[in-house]
Parts: C-alpha cells; sequence; structure tokens
C-alpha cells in the first residue's frame, strides 16, 4: 500500500456494526446480557455432574426444578430487556428478586456468580433511561462589534410605539382591597 491508495468503501462487516451499534444504544443492552448471563450458572448448577476418576460428584439438589424455572425467568427477562425496552423497570425489579430467590433455591445463586450477574443486572435496567434525541445547536452569535446592529426590542414598560405604559401600583394596598385578594368573593 502506498500513500495514494484510495481509502476502502465501508464493507458489509462495518455496516452491520454500526447498525448493531445503534440498536445497542436505544436499548439497555448490558443489562439484559448480565440478567440474561446470570441464568446459566442457576441453571447449570443444580444439574452439574463433577467426574474426579472414577468417582462422580452431583451437585443435585431438591431444588432442581426450582433452579430451573429462576433460570429461564431471568434469561427471558434478559432477553425481554433487549425487545422491549419499555419494561426496564418490572424487569429490573423482577430479576434483583428472582436473584434474592435464588440465594437459598439454587445453590447459592449459582455459586454468587448468577447471583450478583442478576444483582447488577437488575440495577442497570432499573436506573437505565433512554437518552434524548439531540438538539440542533443554535447559530453562533457575532461577537460585540461585528456584523450588524442588534435589534432594538421595546422594554418591559415600553409600548411598541416608544410610549410608556402605566404601571402605578400606588393604589393598591391590602388596606383598601385592591390587590386582588379579597376579589374572589
Amino acid at each position: 500500500m502506498s500513500a495514494e491508495t484510495p481509502a476502502a468503501a465501508p464493507g458489509q462487516f462495518t455496516h452491520r456494526r454500526q447498525q448493531f451499534r445503534a440498536w445497542r444504544g436505544d436499548r439497555p443492552f448490558w443489562a439484559g446480557l448480565y440478567v440474561l448471563l446470570s441464568g446459566l450458572p442457576i441453571i447449570y448448577f443444580p444439574y452439574f455432574h463433577l467426574q474426579v476418576g472414577h468417582l462422580t460428584l452431583a451437585m443435585a439438589t431438591t431444588a432442581g426444578a426450582g433452579s430451573l424455572i429462576i433460570g429461564v425467568l431471568l434469561i427471558v427477562l434478559g432477553i425481554s430487556l433487549w425487545f422491549q425496552k419499555h419494561i426496564r423497570t418490572f424487569a429490573g425489579v423482577a430479576a434483583i428478586l428472582l436473584a434474592l430467590v435464588s440465594l437459598p433455591v439454587s445453590n447459592f445463586g449459582g455459586f454468587i456468580m448468577g447471583f450478583l450477574l442478576a444483582l447488577v443486572g437488575g440495577a442497570m435496567a432499573v436506573s437505565w433511561a433512554p437518552g434524548g434525541t439531540p438538539q440542533p445547536e443554535p447559530p453562533a452569535k457575532a461577537a460585540p462589534g461585528e456584523g450588524d446592529a442588534p435589534a432594538t426590542a421595546p422594554l418591559p414598560h415600553q409600548a411598541a410605539d416608544g410610549a410608556y405604559e402605566a404601571n402605578d401600583l400606588s393604589g393598591t394596598s391590602p388596606a383598601n382591597g385592591a390587590n386582588g385578594r379579597h376579589s374572589a368573593g
């Protein structure tokens, strides 16, 4: 390559990556990812069998069904955060509550990994707020002494023709009831 080689036009990969970045920026993506990932250790560890030589160590507990339900619910909440961003508060609170329930039900919340991921993801979902649309910036003002003379606007107590309006408030006092305080009846 040389300095005269023209830059390549953005390809399909770059275009898709920019589309994904725009999609990801409009929703609580990372919160959904953490909540989704929190369901995996909560589901996996109660059904885990560890092989040590010829010895099989089963991690199955009596709450295997509860772990499966909690894990599936967390995965569904994570996917819902991606595709239905308006339920972010509900999904975040539900993920936090499921994380707390997973502590006694499923091997200390998937050996604390699933618990922490659900807790952090739920907190991120609750605290996420959609970004505002960028407002166009007003044109830069000319520095003093540059450009045209500023338009003269009438003063607050001055009519458009230049005559001053009467703004005499000397007759209003609470003693004579002219301040509007007792005018309602």
